[in-house]
C-alpha cells in the first residue's frame, strides 16, 4: 500500500488493487455508509436499502473532519443502554448485568477514559470524557490562565477555530483585562500564505514570553489541515516556564499523539469528527499527571492539597462521593475536574466507537491515511485527466502541507474565485460529500477507518470535471460524462 514515490499506474483497477491490499479493509464494514438515495430523499423512512453492499450505490463521504460516520454497534450500545434504564430504573447505577457489555451508569466514564487514552497517548488517570469542547477549554483556563500584572498574554492561532477565539477573549475579560492588549495572535510569516511554520510559531513565544500567561494552539489547524509540531512546541514553551494547552478537535483518531510522554500540561477535544461518536458527542479532556495530583491529607483537612479549578460533584472522590458533604476532595487526575453526572447515553455512544479502534491502532490508521492523502494529492495534481483538460493551470490548489508529517486526513483544496457553489452542486448531486468553507475552499477528508482508495479516485474524477465544467460554462457539444463510479480513465468522458 505504499505510494510514497507517487503513483505511476493511474486507472481505477490501481485503486482497487490498493483496497485489496489495505490490512484495515475490514474496518469499513463497521460502519454504516450512506446511500446516494438516503442522502437525496426527504423522509428518513427511503425506501432505499440503506449501506448497500451494491458499491454504485454509496455516497463518497469525505466528511469526516466535520461529522464522522455511524458505526453499526452505536445503536447495539445505545439500545442496551435503554434497556438497562428501562429495567433497572435508578439500579442501573450500580447493577452489572451479564448479557450488556456496558458498565453500570456510576462507572462508564471511567470505561471510556480508559478506551480513550490509548488514542492520545495517555495515561487512562490523564483522561476524562466530560463536557463538550469549548466547556473543556473554558474548565483548563479557568484552573491555568492566571493572569498577574505582569503576564497575562494568552497566545493563540490568528484563526483558531472562531469558539476558542471567543472563549479566550471572554477569560480574558472575565479578568478585567483588554483583549485588544492580552490576545497575541499568530498569522503566517509569508503574506498569501495558509500555514504556519515552526520557527514561526517559535519565535512568537520567545518574543512574548516575558508577558505570556498561557498558550493555546491547535493540534490539527481546521482550515488548512496543517498537523502543528505538539511535541516540539510544547517543549519550546516549557522552556520558557510557560504552560500550554491544546485543541485537538481534528487530531483526536486522526493523527498520533503522545500527550504524556510530551509533557503536555492539558488538552481538550470533541468526538464526534473522527472518533465518530454522534453530532455535539460529550467530549474529552486530558491533564498531566503533574497537574492532576490530591495530597488527601490536606484536602481532608480543609486546606487545598489539588491544583485550582472549577470543581464539581462527579468530580469528587467516589469513596466519599455519596456521602453528601460539602468538603470537596477531587478524584486525582483528570477525572477530578468533572462537573456533573455525565449522560450516560452520550458516553455509551463514545464507547462504542471507541470499542472500533481497539482493532487496529493509531500506528496503523496513520499508515493508511498517508497513503490515502498521498494517492489524493497525486491524483489532483498528475492525473492525465486533469492535466490533458488543463489551458491555464489547474482551477484549485492545495493548501495543505505537502510534507505528509504536517498533516493529517484532510487536504483543503483553494478554489478559483467563483467556482465554489457551482462545483458543490455537482458534487452534492453526484453523491459525494465534502464541506466548504467560504470564499473558495473546499475540505476533502477520506477518513482510514471506512474510506477507500477507490473512493477518492472517484472522487477525483468527479471533482476535476466539475470544476473544468463550472470554470468553462455550458458549452455548445458539451458532452455528459458517463457513470461517474467504476469507469476507468481511459473511459472517462464517454457519451451516454
Amino acid at each position: 500500500m505504499s505510494i510514497s514515490q507517487g503513483i505511476h499506474d493511474y486507472s481505477r483497477g490501481y485503486a482497487t488493487q490498493l483496497d485489496d491490499e489495505d490490512p484495515l479493509k475490514q474496518l469499513r464494514k463497521e460502519f454504516i455508509i450512506p446511500t446516494k438515495a438516503d442522502l437525496k430523499s426527504k423522509k428518513l423512512t427511503s425506501p432505499a436499502a440503506s449501506n448497500s453492499e451494491s458499491g454504485d450505490q454509496n455516497c463518497i463521504y469525505f466528511c469526516g473532519n466535520s461529522l464522522g460516520l455511524q458505526p453499526r454497534r452505536t445503536s447495539e450500545r445505545i439500545t442496551s443502554h435503554l434497556t438497562s434504564w428501562a429495567k433497572k430504573g435508578v439500579y442501573g447505577h450500580f447493577k452489572e448485568h451479564v448479557d450488556s457489555p456496558l458498565p453500570p451508569y456510576l462507572h462508564v466514564d471511567d470505561v471510556a477514559a480508559e478506551l480513550m487514552a490509548p488514542l492520545v497517548g495517555a495515561l487512562p488517570e490523564e483522561v476524562a470524557v466530560m463536557q463538550t469542547l469549548t466547556a473543556n477549554l473554558h474548565l483548563m483556563m479557568a484552573s491555568f490562565y492566571r493572569p498577574t500584572r505582569s503576564k497575562y498574554k494568552i497566545i493563540l492561532e490568528g484563526k483558531a477555530f472562531p469558539s476558542d477565539h471567543y472563549a479566550v477573549e471572554s477569560q480574558i475579560r472575565h479578568h478585567g483585562i483588554d483583549p485588544q492588549d492580552a490576545m497575541v495572535l499568530i498569522e503566517p510569516e509569508i503574506p498569501g500564505s495558509a500555514t504556519i511554520s515552526t520557527s514561526h510559531i517559535l519565535s512568537t513565544i520567545t518574543k512574548n514570553a516575558s508577558s505570556t500567561a498561557l498558550i493555546i494552539l491547535p493540534g490539527v489547524q481546521y482550515y488548512t489541515g496543517q498537523y502543528l509540531d505538539i511535541e516540539r512546541i510544547t517543549a519550546h514553551a516549557h522552556s520558557l516556564d510557560l504552560i500550554i494547552g491544546w485543541d485537538l478537535a481534528h487530531a483526536v483518531g486522526n493523527v498520533p499523539v503522545q500527550l504524556h510522554a510530551w509533557q503536555v500540561d492539558f488538552a481538550a477535544w470533541c468526538n464526534y469528527k473522527y472518533v465518530n461518536s454522534g453530532p455535539g458527542a460529550i467530549g474529552g479532556l486530558f491533564v498531566h499527571s503533574k497537574h492532576g495530583q490530591v495530597d488527601l491529607s490536606a484536602a481532608t483537612d480543609g486546606k487545598v492539597g489539588f491544583r485550582p479549578r472549577l470543581s464539581g460533584w462527579w468530580g469528587g472522590d467516589k469513596a466519599i462521593r455519596f456521602e453528601m458533604g460539602n468538603k470537596f476532595v477531587p478524584i486525582p487526575g483528570a477525572a477530578g475536574f468533572q462537573l456533573s453526572n455525565p449522560s450516560a447515553l452520550d458516553t455509551t455512544a463514545v464507547i462504542a466507537s471507541l470499542e472500533i479502534f481497539k482493532l487496529t491502532t493509531m500506528g496503523e490508521l496513520r499508515e493508511k491515511s498517508v497513503a490515502l492523502t498521498k494517492y489524493l494529492e497525486d491524483l489532483l495534481l498528475h492525473m492525465p485527466f486533469a492535466e490533458n483538460r488543463k489551458e491555464d493551470g489547474l482551477p484549485y490548489r492545495i493548501i495543505t502541507p505537502s510534507n505528509t508529517a504536517e498533516r493529517g486526513a484532510q487536504l483543503s483544496l483553494l478554489l478559483k474565485p467563483g467556482l465554489l457553489e457551482g462545483v458543490m452542486q455537482i458534487l452534492e448531486e453526484a453523491g459525494v460529500v465534502v464541506d466548504e468553507r467560504r470564499p473558495d475552499v473546499i475540505r476533502v477528508a477520506p477518513a482510514p477507518l471506512y474510506n477507500t482508495f477507490a473512493e477518492v479516485w472517484d472522487f477525483v474524477h468527479i471533482f476535476i470535471d466539475a470544476c473544468f465544467k463550472v470554470e468553462s460554462g455550458p458549452r455548445k457539444g458539451d458532452q455528459e460524462v458517463i457513470a461517474l463510479q467504476g469507469q476507468d480513465a481511459q473511459g472517462w468522458g464517454q457519451i451516454k
